[in-house]
């Protein structure tokens, strides 16, 4: 999904950035510029304002709806048969929307190769050459050796192998409002839980039949379905319809994994992670959720498809991303699950790499841990949000 749905200032203007590069060539990433709705409860009120007047700030076009009424209203002019409860603000964002990630990725794919780049797949880094002041010499693969002035990694939930093999901290000290210093997990992992429901895509249509934004929940009430209580609040859903699935796509909120599991599960050469990601508890809340909110998905818990989904996100320290430098010459993305949609960081590294400093980047460097510059929290069940 391709939002700009963040209470962190810098983040919503990282996003702005990326959503103009989707937005360049929509068909080129097959993206879908349908837009986003956050929906909430009270206690998301005035984040979700914030996140509004904001965005209006730098010119990102949305619209905000207060009160239960008036978000019922707002809603039931999109879809005639909405009914989620607990909702006192609707955020919708006229940009942004969703793409299909393998589509998209064959997109860059011939547009890297358009610039007559060569791409090796199916290589295993297995470490790094180093000289005595410790940068990076060449990358030791399974392929040989490949020398070099300068190394990005950018390796998703992955990103941990790399960290390691520098001998970079496996804990990181962050500086809390006091002034004080806790050691927390450099990286922890979360399991993303997704599913597909087996109806056809223009099940889930507006009123105008049409393909709506990309809808997402998030509400304090209590969550029922015909076997009884399924979760208590805050809980959150995101769904969308998509062909590329073949049904009305989306997922809740992660689950945090424990680190030796999650290890062997991340390992591209071990167990898929979706294949212990999602579950019949997973299946149960999403679709109790989907009829929670529109009256067109009550009775249809039995469509969920039953294939592996989901997977792995490896969070930083405050689950936002890092951009910055370490071992001399080693410059790392790590996007703390963020990566999709920051569609445009490729290009502003490449920038920082030939000498010129990138204003988006400066908030996400390492040292804003220790120094104490984090990112806002907002009210979201969300980690990302």
């Amino acid at each position: 999904m391709i939002r700009n749905n963040y209470f962190q200032p810098a983040m919503r203007e990282l996003m702005a950035h990326s959503v103009a590069v989707w937005e360049s060539d929509p068909e080129g990433f097959s993206y879908h510029p349908v837009g986003y709705l956050q929906i909430s409860h009270e206690a998301m009120r005035d984040d979700v304002a914030s996140i509004h007047e904001q965005q209006r700030a730098i010119g990102y076009e949305s619209t905000f709806v207060e009160g239960a009424g008036a978000s019922r209203t707002y809603m039931r002019a999109i879809f005639d048969d909405w009914q989620a409860g607990g909702i006192t603000s609707v955020l919708h964002e006229h940009r942004g929307g969703y793409a299909n990630n393998m589509a998209s990725l064959d997109g860059l794919r011939a547009r890297v190769e358009a610039e007559d780049v060569r791409l090796v797949f199916g290589v295993r880094n297995e470490g790094f050459a180093r000289d005595a002041s410790g940068a990076v010499t060449a990358v030791i693969t399974d392929r040989g050796d490949i020398r070099c002035e300068q190394v990005v990694v950018a390796t998703g939930p992955w990103v941990r192998r790399q960290w390691a093999m520098l001998d970079l901290p496996d804990a990181t000290a962050v500086r809390d409002a006091g002034g004080r210093l806790h050691q927390v997990p450099t990286w922890t992992y979360w399991a993303l839980q997704e599913g597909t429901l087996k109806v056809d895509p223009g099940f889930l249509v507006d009123n105008r039949g049409n393909m709506p934004p990309v809808v997402h929940v998030d509400t304090d009430e209590p969550l029922f379905d015909d076997e009884g209580p399924v979760a208590e609040g805050p809980w959150g859903i995101y769904y969308k319809p998509d062909f590329h699935f073949g049904g009305v796509q989306g997922g809740t909120m992660p689950r945090r994994v424990a680190r030796p599991e999650c290890e062997v599960a991340i390992d591209p050469y071990g167990p898929k992670s979706a294949d212990f990601v999602v579950g019949e508890d997973f299946h149960r809340a999403w679709t109790a959720a989907l009829a929670f909110c529109q009256k067109r998905f009550e009775g249809r818990n039995h469509l969920i498809g039953r294939e592996p989904s989901g997977g792995i996100g490896s969070f930083s320290p405050d689950s936002f991303p890092v951009f910055d430098t370490f071992a001399d010459n080693v410059y790392f993305i790590a996007d703390s699950n963020h990566g999709y949609k920051m569609i445009g960081v490729g290009a502003l590294v490449a920038k920082e790499l030939t000498g010129r400093p990138q204003e988006l980047l400066e908030p996400f460097r390492y040292s804003r841990y220790a120094e104490g510059r984090l990112h806002p929290v907002s009210n979201s069940p969300f980690p990302w949000s």
